[in-house]
């Protein structure tokens, strides 16, 4: 069964990002996507969601 793991990130720079990437992949996760949150009133993102996926093991 796939498993998904959703990080929030409220302050959206490059450095952020990277270090989210770095730690959940590390943790065995593999990166599945970015969706980012814009304000209508700036075109830098307010915050951004990470999206990581892994496989469950079944002890079974």
């Amino acid at each position: 069964m796939l498993q998904y793991k959703v990080v929030e990130l409220s302050n959206v720079t490059e450095e952020s990002i990277e270090e989210t990437l770095n730690e959940w992949t590390a943790k065995g996760w593999q990166y599945d996507g970015l969706q980012f949150a814009m304000r209508e009133s700036s075109k830098r993102p307010a915050m951004a969601f990470v999206v990581f996926t892994r496989e469950e093991k079944n002890d079974q």
